[in-house]
């Protein structure tokens, strides 16, 4: 069982769920400056750990 496997598919179902949040929340805004940094904000930490945990899963080489 190797940990850095497992925490690259971690780090890749953080990402999804990051995304999905930041959808569901640019679906809901009204247009204030708040709730768009928000969903910015959101949106760049889950392509941010999605692309660091796919990259992790497929650079890691199982023994």
């Amino acid at each position: 069982m190797n940990i850095k496997r497992i925490f690259g598919a971690l780090l890749t179902v953080l990402g999804i769920a990051g995304l999905i949040y930041a959808a569901v929340l640019f679906t809901n805004v009204s247009g204030g400056t708040h709730a768009i940094k928000e969903v910015i904000i959101y949106a760049v930490l889950g392509i941010i750990f999605f692309i660091s945990g796919i990259s992790l899963v497929r650079t890691v080489r199982d023994n």
